[in-house]
């Protein structure tokens, strides 16, 4: 089975529409406003209704409060919540609850004590994704989307949830690799295919989906 391959972060009708033709399983549109890959929930509904139908539509949230849950499940209408903050078991379970759309969970991950953290959202999240922790040293981390990698090894030791996603520092040239140590499921990329930070490289998208695609 190919692995599914999520363009996150994505925020223009031109990078959208590359990114589904050349295969993309999951779109993500990012509504934490101090990302430069931030969407309102206005204009993301714009560009969902050209995924619909081909693509899952993801909303990335870092925290996000009821009024905005609210507002991108009416204005979106995503297939998936993502939440990319300090969210509890139960928050996750109201975001479900709120927004009546399955939750995928991100969990930062340095070490295996961090992927034992995953154990807390079983039965809650419907998937978990595996995104690097970043570095103390990196100023101006984001909660995500920052180029960085962590020690795929530490999800070969049959702690993994069923059906992960697996981002943090992939690119056109490691994504094939990842796959064969991990065995992931799902791949998810942002920056790994921009040009600058925000901006997508379509052909950049096109090379990290074949990549994916042809691994195994």
């Amino acid at each position: 089975m190919p692995t599914d391959v999520k363009i996150c972060g994505l925020s223009t009708p031109e990078t959208v529409t590359a990114a589904l033709d050349a295969g993309a399983d999951l779109i993500g549109f990012n509504f934490y406003p101090k990302s430069p890959r931030y969407l309102s929930p206005p204009k993301a509904g714009e560009l969902a209704r050209l995924a619909r139908g081909r693509a899952y539509i993801v909303a990335l949230v870092v925290d996000g409060e009821d009024s905005l849950i609210d507002e991108i499940t009416r204005m979106v209408d995503p297939d998936f919540f993502q939440v990319q903050g300090s969210e509890t078991p139960e928050r996750v379970a109201e975001i479900g609850k709120r927004s009546g759309k399955p939750v995928i969970k991100v969990i930062k991950v340095r070490t295996a004590d961090d992927v034992a953290q995953t154990r807390a959202y079983d039965g809650i999240a419907a998937r978990i994704l595996y995104d690097a922790k970043a570095p103390d040293t990196l100023k101006g981390a984001l909660p995500g989307g920052n180029g960085v990698a962590f020690d795929w090894t530490l999800l070969t030791q049959g702690n993994a949830a069923p059906g992960f996603l697996l981002a943090g520092g992939l690119n056109p040239g490691n994504v094939a690799e990842a796959i064969r140590l991990t065995g992931a499921p799902v791949v998810d990329v942002s920056s790994g295919v921009e040009k600058s930070p925000g901006i997508k490289d379509i052909t950049l998208i096109r090379e990290f989906i074949a990549a994916a695609k042809g691994a195994r």
